[in-house]
């Protein structure tokens, strides 16, 4: 197919989203989930009810060869995967650094950023045509969380960096690496975090006095790995309300 497309933790949320908006787009899109299967295969269900094509696949992206595996059945159904998005990611209960465990910031740092290496490598290296890279960053990587998740603005800031410099490596390629950076979104992740009404509480302090949508940032992944886009690379957008 043209347009393959994996969507890494999306089953929910942002990813959810994302992977919904490329399949109305025409992308044959994997779905990767790490643990939540039912809303993964639900999700599946509901976009080739609609005549569009995608697929659900079990794997901790952590993980390198559970990363192979997933590449290679991709390849086996689809041929090369032309886009990625790297959206899987993971947020512990609020906390100041001085409380953050070694375990814990280590959790943050393999799933968050071991997961995006290992896939952008796997992308990188299969033979094919390959056009578009985006990672899901976050604000936090540029307010450094404090007080909530330093462990996990850390994380994304090391997401930012790798973005970059993965665009510089493969701009002579023509193929484009960039990066959303998301903030105040209403997903359950913020359950995760311990404040399931996060967004709400701090709307106020929004300049767009509220939150945003998991469609809204899939509509910014979109473009980025449009032909739209096609001389954008190395890039961020921030949809953060103006924070």
């Amino acid at each position: 197919m043209d347009k393959v497309v994996i969507v890494t933790g999306g089953s929910r949320g942002i990813g959810a989203a994302t992977s919904k908006l490329l399949a109305r787009q025409g992308y044959a899109v994997c779905i990767n989930y790490r643990q939540s299967q039912q809303p993964a295969l639900a999700l599946v269900d509901e976009i080739n009810r609609s005549g569009d094509e995608a697929f659900a696949f079990q794997a901790d992206v952590s993980n390198e060869q559970q990363v192979h595996a997933m590449f290679e059945e991709v390849n086996r159904r689809y041929g090369v995967v032309s886009h990625l998005v790297n959206n899987a990611g993971r947020l512990f209960t609020q906390s100041c650094l001085a409380d953050i465990s070694a375990e814990r910031f280590n959790q943050i740092m393999q799933t968050n950023v071991l997961s995006c290496f290992l896939c952008c490598k796997a992308f990188i290296n299969q033979t094919g045509t390959k056009r578009a890279i985006v990672n899901v960053s976050s604000a936090a990587s540029r307010t450094g969380a404090p007080f909530e998740y330093v462990d996990y603005a850390a994380s994304k800031g090391a997401m930012d960096s790798l973005t970059k410099g993965l665009s510089l490596e493969l701009a002579a390629d023509n193929i484009r690496v960039n990066g959303v950076r998301p903030g105040f979104i209403h997903t359950d992740m913020h359950a995760d975090g311990g404040e399931p009404n996060r967004v709400e509480r701090l709307a106020e302090n929004i300049p767009l006095k509220r939150g945003g949508t998991p469609e809204e940032v899939a509509e910014s992944i979109a473009w980025l790995l449009s032909e739209q886009a096609s001389y954008v690379t190395g890039s961020f957008i921030d949809i953060a309300g103006g924070r």
